[in-house]
C-alpha cells in the first residue's frame, strides 16, 4: 500500500522487528522507531498515515506524546499498545482521538483493523483539509464586495434586497452575484449555501 504509511514507535526492538513484519506482509510500507525522538526527527512524507504507539516508552509516557504531537499540530491517528494497560490509561487514550488500544497480547487481525481504520480516518482528514484550503483559495479570489454579497446571496435574498441594503443597484449586484457563483463554483443556490456554510467554520468572522 505505498499511498499510505504505518510508523512503528516501541522500544523492544523484536516487537518492532514482529510489527515491521505483520504489518509488511499485508502490504503496508512501515517505517519503525526505537523512541518518540526518532519518530519526531525523521522526515515524514505526506501521505495517508498510522502510528502504532507503545504506551510505555522507555523514559517516556506514550499518552504525554500523544498530547505532544497534539500541541505540534500532528495529527497523525494512533493505535495504543502495551502490555501494562488499565481502564484510567486506556479512557484518556481514547479521549484524547486513539483510534484502539490493543492489550499485549493481541490479535493480529486487531491490530490490522485498527491500522485500516487508522489511515482511513487520516486519508479522510487530508481529503477534508485540501477541500477547505481549495475553498479558501476561491474565497481569497473574490473581490472584497463579492465577499459582501456571497453571504447575502446565500441566505435566500434576491437581487432586489441586497441592491436595497447596500445601496447598490439592481444590475450590479446581479453582476457581482455571478462573479461569486463562477468563483466558487458553486452551480446552484443550494451549492452556495454548503460553500458558505464550510467556509463559516473554517474562516472565523468570515
Amino acid at each position: 500500500m505505498t499511498d499510505s504509511l504505518v510508523y512503528v514507535v516501541d522500544d523492544d526492538h523484536s516487537m518492532r522487528m514482529s510489527l515491521d513484519s505483520l504489518l509488511s506482509s499485508e502490504g503496508y510500507t512501515v517505517r519503525t522507531f526505537e523512541s518518540a525522538q526518532a519518530f519526531l526527527d525523521a522526515i515524514h512524507p505526506e501521505l495517508p498515515a498510522c502510528l502504532v504507539l507503545d504506551v510505555r516508552l522507555r523514559g517516556a509516557s506514550g499518552l504525554e506524546f500523544q498530547r505532544e504531537l497534539g500541541r505540534a499540530g500532528i495529527l497523525t491517528p494512533i493505535v495504543f499498545i502495551t502490555g501494562h494497560g488499565d481502564v484510567p490509561m486506556s479512557v484518556a487514550a481514547m479521549k484524547a482521538g486513539a483510534v484502539e488500544f490493543l492489550l499485549k497480547p493481541f490479535r493480529d487481525q486487531d491490530l490490522l483493523d485498527a491500522v485500516h481504520n487508522g489511515i482511513e480516518q487520516d486519508r479522510r482528514r487530508r481529503m477534508l483539509d485540501q477541500q477547505i484550503a481549495e475553498l479558501r483559495d476561491r474565497y481569497q479570489s473574490m473581490t472584497p464586495r463579492e465577499r459582501e454579497i456571497m453571504p447575502l446571496v446565500a441566505s435566500g435574498l434576491m437581487n432586489k434586497q441586497i441592491a436595497m441594503d447596500l445601496k447598490l443597484s439592481e444590475v450590479t449586484v446581479k453582476v457581482h452575484r455571478a462573479q461569486v457563483m463562477a468563483k466558487m463554483r458553486a452551480k446552484t443556490l443550494p451549492d452556495l449555501v454548503r460553500i458558505v456554510d464550510r467556509l463559516e467554520s473554517a474562516i472565523p468572522r468570515m
